[in-house]
């Protein structure tokens, strides 16, 4: 399956167009398209009750779906992990690998329906007005909806991994919504010393954002069949990728308009979030601690904050740890088992693509 169809005409820095372009040039007709499922795993439960299915499908629409980063990278991974079996008739080959393909898809829609449930509670948690440049479900709908709609996702992916039978996959899964909200938890009761130190706040990100990314490369990796070594190298791909991606919207946070990112800019630092720029300004100008320790909500310290910042190497820097993630994310790909299948080395260079996409984006 030829997921980097069109590569050629499409802008580094386009990377809604990007995935887009990946996930609706070239399916088969049981890789239906990603949000068409969502429609179906929600259809059952939500007759009844047309206020939940709204609700849980709100970020689902057309428009407002976000760049469905996690899917592509997905699908992207389960053709750059193809394997072929030989023996059986070609016939019945085809149908092991239709099958496969269809089971590797369900991880890609359980993926985004976790991610999107977890935002549904951030904003909720973080008292969000928008998310993705509309407004956000919580502000819409309310609270209360807000956070229904987001148990209801993740009852659906519950429900969606029992259905391929594989106890590693459903652990793997598992792990990671207890990742998210360890990571949702970290955040919110760090001490002084735990907010002003990196290593934390790299663990705290791998929690957030990192370890939904790679489990479910692991995950792919498991239902194919491959040995411990090649899913440990889905996994790392997914890890340093995702780590790149956030470290990236970081520096976004910091540089970037409402209207390129679709929130407010400085909305971490103005929500008390210590992100990696403001950690590395901090090394260079030890004062900058004691701004941090009284706080953001006088408008005064957010501005010390951000001229500490501008005289530092905080971005720069931030974006060279994000570089050094993308690398690790390209040396996994490239220390996977040769292979002379043309789709799957297409597959490879596009998911190498996407780590120089990740850290060069503007949005």
């Amino acid at each position: 399956m030829l997921f980097s169809w069109g590569f050629s005409r499409i802008g580094r820095n386009s990377f809604n167009g990007l995935c887009r372009c990946l996930l609706l040039r070239r399916m088969d007709a049981h890789q239906l398209f990603v949000s068409s499922i969502y429609s179906q795993s929600l259809s059952e439960s939500t007759q009844k009750v047309p206020k939940l299915a709204s609700a849980a499908e709100y970020f689902f629409k057309i428009g407002v779906e976000g760049k469905r980063f996690r899917p592509t990278v997905l699908l992207l991974m389960s053709t750059a992990l193809n394997v072929t079996v030989p023996e059986p008739p070609t016939q019945l080959r085809e149908a092991l690998s239709m099958e496969l393909r269809a089971r590797q898809q369900c991880i890609a829609e359980v993926t985004e329906m976790i991610h999107v449930a977890s935002l549904l509670h951030d904003d909720v948690l973080d008292d969000a007005d928008t998310r993705r440049g509309v407004g956000s479900l919580n502000c819409v709908m309310g609270n209360k909806l807000a956070v229904l709609a987001g148990d209801f996702l993740l009852s659906r992916a519950c429900v969606a991994l029992a259905s391929l039978r594989n106890t590693e996959v459903v652990s793997l899964l598992s792990t990671v919504v207890e990742h998210l909200v360890t990571g949702e938890t970290m955040q919110m009761t760090t001490t002084s010393d735990q907010r002003c130190s990196m290593e934390y706040y790299i663990q705290k990100t791998y929690f957030k954002t990192a370890s939904l990314i790679s489990n479910s490369c692991k995950a792919i990796a498991i239902l194919a069949g491959h040995t411990a070594e090649v899913a440990m190298l889905a996994f790392e791909y997914g890890k340093n990728l995702g780590l790149a991606f956030q470290l990236i919207d970081d520096v976004l946070d910091f540089m970037g308009t409402s209207a390129s990112l679709g929130k407010g800019s400085l909305s971490d630092i103005r929500h008390g979030i210590i992100t990696a720029p403001i950690l590395f300004a901090m090394e260079e100008f030890p004062q900058l601690r004691a701004v941090v320790e009284q706080g953001f909500d006088n408008p005064a310290n957010v501005e010390l904050a951000l001229d500490y910042l501008g005289r530092s190497h905080g971005i720069h820097r931030t974006r060279e740890l994000a570089t050094k993630h993308a690398n690790l994310a390209a040396s996994a790909i490239e220390s996977l088992p040769e292979s002379e299948d043309e789709d799957v080395r297409r597959s490879r260079r596009a998911l190498l693509d996407l780590t120089h996409i990740v850290i060069t984006r503007t949005k």
